[in-house]
């Protein structure tokens, strides 16, 4: 155990010395939208751009740069290509609805619009699906449509749902222990949790989702050194690849408690669908969604240096695949009549998880009334809806009493909780503006 308190605080002291990442969580308020474009800023600009104005991993997550490194992830570090496969993209129709102006109240009882809300939350790019035709499409900072993006964790919603889909097919049992499948993991935090706890987020592991250094647990900060997205110092003696730091965690609480958000949880359960699969992340996300939605586009995701696809926080995808991708949920695994996912795999997901152990966990406020179950959150809402969310505001949010799918970029420089109240009132008015809208 001394050993591990020195190599954590240390590097996490070094880190903080360098890196600027710590803005993600640190920065309770939003920035101003003025002056951070990255096309006015001249950010990668020019043959060659000026040295201060070239973005690297080193200094991508810090803002402004983020504005621009949000959509080039790829150009920053290795990838995995998601294969759209070789047919055509399936069609999105267009039905254009003036959408800006819509009003709404924000959390003080201010009067702003649809428009008001994309600025102040640093918008890349939105796009409102309503009964399966394109209303509103919108790309800003540099942002084209073929260009994917950076999801963060909504990645994890997607991880989830391949889980949910192979423990319908039989082949992973929600109520194993994790060791079953990853005897690698006996001896850590995971040796005794079920693969329905990792799913639920429910694991009483040594870790916390934050920056803030921490002598007694594992923090995120290690968690991205591990997986390459955050460059460790040349000194840094701790794990350099993403398994071999989930096998330093151990167990601090009890299992199935209560929610406790945690990236590697969801690490924990893409291993769990490599292993059973057999199949790499990416080529199984591209068999059985990317390539069977019609995507336009390939996805990818990022890998460490062993070449392992970070399962958490990793993807990256068109905003116009990802309407798809949120389409084919509201309609229940189908779109445009194609059967992509069994009924009752979106109905898994749409039941939500426990609500008690939610409100007893670390998300709220300001998520009261959701619960976290199988990697989506699920608003028990009168319309249904259930969200992926990602850091600095990426979502796809599904409403399908409302017929409406929203997909929305960001690239501010705060967790996704300081913008959720105001983003569930715009989803709330965009809704209300569509819902009853002439077939």
């Amino acid at each position: 155990m001394a050993r591990r308190h020195v190599w954590t605080m240390t590097s996490v002291t070094v880190a903080a010395g360098v890196l600027t990442i710590a803005l993600a969580n640190a920065q309770p308020q939003l920035p101003p939208a003025e002056n951070s474009d990255p096309v006015q800023l001249g950010l990668m600009q020019g043959f060659p751009p000026a040295p201060d104005r070239i973005v690297t991993l080193q200094n991508a997550l810090k803002f402004p740069n983020n504005r621009w490194g949000w959509h080039n992830i790829r150009q920053l570090g290795p990838t995995a290509a998601v294969w759209r496969g070789r047919g055509g993209p399936s069609p999105l129709p267009a039905a254009p609805v003036e959408l800006d102006r819509i009003s709404f109240a924000d959390e003080s009882g201010t009067s702003t619009t649809i428009a008001d809300w994309q600025k102040k939350t640093l918008t890349d790019a939105i796009l409102v699906l309503h009964r399966g035709r394109v209303a509103y499409e919108r790309y800003y900072v540099g942002m084209r449509p073929e260009e994917p993006h950076a999801l963060w964790s909504a990645t994890k919603s997607v991880t989830g749902l391949l889980a949910t889909l192979l423990v319908h097919e039989g082949k992973i049992d929600r109520d194993a222990k994790v060791s079953t499948y990853l005897p690698e993991l006996a001896d850590t935090a995971w040796g005794d949790a079920s693969v329905q706890q990792v799913m639920d987020m429910t694991t009483g592991v040594r870790y916390r989702e934050a920056f803030a250094p921490s002598a007694e647990t594992g923090t995120v900060l290690l968690y991205l050194f591990s997986n390459g997205l955050v460059p460790a110092p040349a000194n840094y003696p701790g794990p350099r690849t993403m398994f071999k730091y989930l096998e330093t965690l151990k167990k601090d609480g009890e299992h199935g408690k209560a929610f406790s958000y945690k990236s590697v949880d969801t690490e924990v359960l893409g291993w769990i669908v490599r292993r059973v699969s057999g199949k790499r992340m990416s080529e199984l996300l591209s068999e059985r969604i990317w390539s069977e939605i019609g995507a336009e586009e390939d996805a990818y995701v990022w890998v460490d240096q062993a070449g392992t696809e970070v399962t958490a926080i990793g993807l990256s995808a068109t905003l116009r695949d990802l309407a798809r991708f949120g389409e084919m949920l509201r309609l229940g695994g189908s779109i445009n009549g194609k059967r992509v996912l069994p009924q009752a795999v979106v109905d898994e997901i749409r039941k939500g998880g426990d609500r008690d152990k939610f409100k007893a966990g670390d998300s709220t406020p300001p998520r009261t009334g959701y619960s976290f179950h199988n990697q989506w959150w699920i608003a028990h809402d009168p319309d249904g809806s259930f969200e992926a969310h990602g850091l600095n505001s990426q979502h796809i949010h599904i409403n399908p009493a409302a017929e409406l799918v929203v997909v929305k970029f960001s690239s501010h420089s705060s967790e996704s909780r300081v913008t959720h109240a105001l983003a569930r009132r715009a989803y709330a008015a965009l809704a209300a503006a569509l819902r009853d809208r002439p077939r």
